[in-house]
């Protein structure tokens, strides 16, 4: 209760209940804890609201051991400090509006859907940019066990005009693609062409985690006020005016449908009414990812099925539709044996292709090779054997008949 109330500031049971123990059926152990802390002197009230709520602060003690108990890594709100009036009466407080009621309130119905704790929030963190602007953010949360490293919350009671909400998106994304320190800004560039890879080089990346999904750390709209057919047109009117900023840039290639989504800024809207009014609060189907139509739950909507996952799919497919075409192309490219008409084998026509002098056979299949060749061979073999017959026949000396006087005489 301390650190919900030092993160927070301000704060009703009602908010306190949802926030901290949204199991239990109403918010009396809620406010039994409160009065006890106001028994100790760690926390007061201080005001009433129209709705009938008490809004509760920190005492100064209080503020002493919520610092104590929040890790340093969260910033505790200022201390809310009580005035007195000229006769040193206590003052009621004013400055609470219905915006910081309905900041809190999100807070409240997320924690208690199970995204983080308490412990997962921070209230107007600053986004400095180079040209003097600080873009403050309602809420950051941070719930990795929820499958939301990290998200960026506006808070809007239909009360400022879209174009103020485009402006917001404008400097988040702006401030995403900021260098972080001593980054190399030609490496960074190369790094476009692998996705993710980009966003090691970028600020952002030194100060909240990874998002796990394409893109930049997600911002979500959360509308709450007015009516249902006013919060809806400001959805709709955002969605168009801000779609530079979380479409993704598709994919080139004749047949891609997948969408580059590393250079954008994911954003979801939902409504605080929604919210309360379904079964399974902020964890139901109450988030719509701007550029689809359906309602999702918040993992749904952050999820990019048409983003990295279908473009390695499809990338495959083309890859291997390349490689048919290849083929064909070789085929139809393949030498015939003139005189089979078989085609030729990988072996042959690499045979074939070895030397820049044709062959006597090229036009020859393997087998009609190998069989002209010996054929050839055995018609040599048969002129040279001719040959030798005929040159021993014409070199063999003439052998003259034997007479009877020849005979004799030798005797």
């Amino acid at each position: 209760m301390l650190r919900a109330l030092g993160i927070f500031q301000r704060a009703t049971a009602d908010q306190l209940w949802r926030m901290l123990r949204p199991a239990d059926r109403h918010d009396r152990i809620t406010r039994d804890t409160l009065n006890a802390l106001k028994e100790t002197g760690l926390a007061r009230v201080e005001t009433r609201l129209e709705s009938g709520h008490q809004l509760w602060v920190l005492t100064e003690k209080g503020h002493k051991e919520a610092k104590l108990l929040l890790p340093k890594s969260v910033r505790i709100s200022a201390l809310r400090k009580l005035e007195y009036d000229d006769e040193g009466r206590p003052v009621e407080a004013d400055g609470y509006d219905e915006h910081a009621a309905a900041v809190t309130s999100t807070a409240a119905v997320l924690t208690g859907a199970g995204y983080g704790t308490p412990l997962s929030w921070q209230t107007e963190t600053a986004h400095r940019l180079p040209y003097g602007y600080t873009q403050y953010a309602d809420l950051t949360m941070r719930a990795p066990d929820a499958g939301v490293p990290a998200m960026l919350l506006e808070v809007d009671r239909v009360t400022e005009p879209v174009d103020e909400l485009v402006d917001k998106l404008r400097r988040y994304h702006d401030w995403f693609e900021l260098l972080a320190p001593k980054a190399d800004a030609d490496k960074e560039k190369a790094a476009r062409r692998q996705g993710a890879a980009v966003h090691d080089f970028r600020l952002w990346s030194r100060i909240y985690p990874a998002t796990g999904r394409e893109g930049y750390v997600p911002v979500a709209f959360v509308f709450t006020g007015k009516t249902a057919a006013q919060r809806e047109s400001r959805m709709q009117r955002l969605e168009q005016a801000a779609r530079a900023y979380f479409a993704g840039t598709p994919h080139p290639g004749a047949g891609f449908t997948s969408v580059d989504y590393h250079q954008a800024v994911p954003v979801v809207v939902t409504e605080l009414e929604r919210i309360t009014a379904d079964p399974a609060g902020a964890a139901g189907k109450v988030w719509r990812r701007l550029g689809r139509d359906e309602w999702q739950t918040l993992s749904e909507a952050l999820d990019n099925p048409d983003g990295e996952r279908l473009y390695r799919v499809e990338l495959q497919e083309a890859r291997r539709r390349q490689a048919e075409r290849e083929a064909a192309h070789r085929e139809a490219q393949r030498p015939v044996c003139t005189r089979c008409g078989n085609k030729f084998t990988d072996d042959r026509w690499q045979e074939t292709t070895r030397s820049s002098w044709p062959g006597e056979w090229d036009r020859l299949c393997g087998p009609c090779a190998t069989e002209a060749a010996d054929r050839a061979e055995a018609e040599r073999v048969a002129r040279r054997q001719a040959e030798e017959a005929e040159r021993a026949a014409a070199e063999a000396p003439a052998v003259k008949p034997r007479s009877r006087f020849g005979i004799g005489r030798r005797r």
